[in-house]
Formats: C-alpha cells, sequence, structure tokens
C-alpha cells in the first residue's frame, strides 16, 4: 500500500520555510463556497475562521483585510488602517490577477505581491485562528501572532461594530 502524500499549497510551503508550525484540513468543494459553509463542513466555530480580503485605495495600492468570517469589514476603519482617504472591495474578476489565487482560496500568504496587511484585532485574543490554505478546500490553523510575522501584518480595528 502506498502512502498519499499531502500535496502541500504555496503558503504551506512558506510556513514551512519560515518554520511556522501550523495544521492543514481540507474538505470537499465543487467551487466557490463562502468561509460559513467552510466553517459548516470543517466543524469549526465562525470567530475562529477568518477570511482575506483584497481592496484598492485612493491611491491605486493594493490592501489585504484578514476578518471573521461572519463581520463585515468597516469601509472607512479600513482606509484609516492604510492611510488612505478612502478603500474599495476589488472585483472578484481581479482577484488572480493581483493576488495570484481564486475566490474562496485567497489567502495572505504567498500573495504575487507582499500587499500591507491588516488582520482584525479580534483575532489578537485568540490561541488559534483558521484562514484559507491557499487553494479551495484547504483551511490552515495558526496562531494569529505567527500570521501577522508570516505576512508582516498588523493588527487593526477594521470591522463593522
Amino acid at each position: 500500500m502506498s502512502k498519499q502524500k499531502e500535496v502541500k499549497t504555496n503558503a504551506m510551503r512558506i510556513l514551512d520555510k519560515l518554520k511556522i508550525q501550523y495544521d492543514h484540513q481540507s474538505y470537499e468543494s465543487d467551487g466557490f463556497i463562502d468561509g460559513l459553509e467552510t466553517a459548516d463542513q470543517l466543524d469549526l466555530p465562525y470567530e475562529l475562521v477568518y477570511k482575506t480580503l483584497v481592496a484598492v485605495g485612493k491611491s491605486e495600492e493594493y490592501f489585504i483585510f484578514v476578518i471573521p468570517i461572519a463581520e463585515e469589514l468597516d469601509m472607512k476603519k479600513a482606509a484609516r488602517s492604510v492611510d488612505e482617504k478612502s478603500v474599495a472591495m476589488i472585483h472578484v474578476k481581479d482577484l488572480n490577477r493581483i493576488t495570484g489565487y481564486v475566490r474562496g482560496g485567497c489567502t495572505s500568504i504567498g500573495m504575487k505581491k507582499q500587499y500591507k496587511t491588516i488582520i482584525s484585532d479580534t483575532a489578537k485574543g485568540l490561541d488559534e485562528i483558521y484562514v484559507s490554505g491557499g487553494k479551495i478546500g484547504s483551511q490552515l490553523k495558526l496562531s494569529p501572532d505567527d500570521l501577522c510575522k508570516a505576512v508582516n501584518a498588523v493588527y487593526g480595528d477594521i470591522i463593522m461594530k
């Protein structure tokens, strides 16, 4: 019997290179499913699963925001967190060109370029969070501080209250 070898995503290879501890979980999917469905499939509490959002500022620079899946990005707070007058979400059709990832498989780890990344300060007090592993059907569990280190992020107050 041959042992099934786990196929590593680019995000996993980067975490390995940085010697950052993570756990990988996979789930079945025929295409895009949102974060809530992903959490349900893996039986994870919503407050531990985070989604990666990509926005563009007035300056035409791109910014990454990592927030809990059940929350909404506060565009004014997001803009302030990156010293922009305003930010707007990018069009889904542009996601792959900008990040190298597809919708439902986008993670802040290992994008085409290292964009300024803000992680919701709700993650600060948590031992671990789940983020996309870099492809649909893949989730990574790691500490929020390790994610910060991996993507050179800072914490910020960026969700609607």
